[in-house]
C-alpha cells in the first residue's frame, strides 16, 4: 500500500504573532515525515493584523503551503469547513488551531492509529492549562453536551483531529450553516478513537474565543444535535399545569368548604411573572430551532473564498 497523503487545515484570525512559530512547526512535522505527502491548508478568516500577508508569502515561498482567503470574518467553524471543503485528493486530513494549543508534532500519533484501522483519531485534553474558572466551565459544558446530545459525544475533545477523506467528504456534504465540527464528526460514526495529550497555553497573543463566542459555540452543540431542550419545554409546561390545577384546588377548596376568602395577591403575581418568563424562555428555545431551519431556507453559501494562494493537485 502506497504511502498516504495528508492534507494539514489550519483556520486562523489574527495570528501573526504565532505564525512564525507555527510554520517552523509544522514545517518540522514535514520533514519528520519524508516519506509522506504532506501539504497544509492555511485558511485566513478574515485577519486584520497581518496574518492574511504572512500567509501569502508563505504560500508563494512554500511549495507545500496553500492560502485560502475568505472574503470576510465568517467564524472558526466555518473558517475550518472552507479548509475541509478544498481536499479533494489527500487521504487523511488533520484539523489543528493556529495558536499551537494544538501540538502539530500529534500528527505521529494520530498517523499510528489510523494504521490501525481508525477512520477518525481525535485529541482528548488530559489537561488544560488555563485559568480555574475556564477549566470549571469547560468541564461543565462537556458533560452537559454529552448528557443531553442524541449521539455520544466524546468528552473533553475538539476539533484537534485526524480523519480519513470519506470521513471529510461526509462532513462536507451535511448542508447546516451553524456548524460544530466537532459534533459533526461524531454524528457520521465510523471508527473513531480518542489519544490524550496535554493542551498547552497559547505560543503568543490573545484567545480569540471570547466568553460570548464560546457560549454561541455551546448553543450550536446544544441545539444542533439535541432535542432535549424542547422536551424540556415540554416538562415545564406540564408541571406549570400541575401547578396551576393544585393552586385552583386549594383556592376552591378554602372558598367552599372552609368559608374564608381566598387571598393571595402576591402570590397571583409570582405566579403570572412565571409562567410569562417560561413562556418567553419556550420562544426563546423555539426560536433557536426555527432560525437554524430559516439559515437552511435562505440557501446562502456558507462562506465566500475571496482568492487562493498557492497551487495542489487538492484544490
Amino acid at each position: 500500500m502506497k504511502n498516504p497523503s495528508i492534507s494539514i487545515v489550519v483556520p486562523l484570525f489574527n495570528e501573526a504573532s504565532v505564525f512564525g512559530e507555527l510554520i517552523k512547526r509544522i514545517d518540522a512535522v514535514i520533514k519528520s515525515l519524508p516519506d509522506l505527502s504532506i501539504e497544509v491548508i492555511l485558511v485566513d478568516d478574515g485577519s486584520t493584523d497581518g496574518t492574511t500577508k504572512k500567509i501569502q508569502e508563505v504560500a508563494e515561498h512554500k511549495t507545500e503551503y496553500i492560502g485560502l482567503i475568505l472574503s470576510r470574518n465568517f467564524g472558526h467553524q466555518t473558517a475550518l469547513s472552507a479548509g475541509l471543503s478544498a481536499i479533494t485528493a489527500s487521504d487523511y486530513v488533520m484539523v489543528i488551531d493556529g495558536d499551537l494549543q494544538d501540538p502539530p508534532e500529534m500528527l505521529h500519533d494520530f498517523l499510528r492509529k489510523s494504521k490501525e484501522g481508525f477512520e477518525i483519531v481525535f485529541g482528548v485534553r488530559k489537561k488544560r492549562k488555563a485559568s480555574i474558572f475556564k477549566k470549571l466551565a469547560y468541564w461543565s459544558y462537556y458533560r452537559l453536551i454529552s448528557g443531553v446530545a442524541s449521539i455520544d459525544v466524546p468528552l473533553d475533545s475538539g476539533d484537534f483531529c485526524l480523519m480519513s477523506r470519506n470521513a471529510v467528504n461526509w462532513i462536507n456534504q451535511m448542508p447546516e450553516k451553524d456548524r460544530y465540527i466537532r459534533g459533526m464528526r461524531t454524528w457520521i460514526g465510523f471508527s473513531q478513537i480518542g489519544v490524550e495529550y496535554e493542551r498547552p497555553e497559547r505560543f503568543a497573543g490573545e484567545t480569540k474565543y471570547s466568553w460570548t463566542l464560546l457560549f454561541k459555540l455551546a448553543f450550536s452543540g446544544l441545539f444542533n444535535f439535541s432535542r432535549k431542550p424542547i422536551q424540556f419545554i415540554t416538562k415545564i409546561g406540564v408541571s406549570a399545569l400541575i401547578a396551576a390545577a393544585l393552586y385552583l384546588a386549594q383556592t376552591l377548596y378554602a372558598k367552599y368548604v372552609l368559608g374564608t376568602t381566598p387571598s393571595g395577591f402576591a402570590a397571583i403575581v409570582a405566579l403570572v411573572v412565571g409562567f410569562s418568563s417560561i413562556q418567553l424562555i419556550a420562544l426563546g428555545i423555539i426560536g433557536e430551532y426555527v432560525y437554524r431551519s430559516f439559515e437552511l431556507a435562505q440557501n446562502r453559501p456558507t462562506f465566500i473564498v475571496k482568492e487562493v494562494i498557492g497551487k495542489s493537485d487538492s484544490i
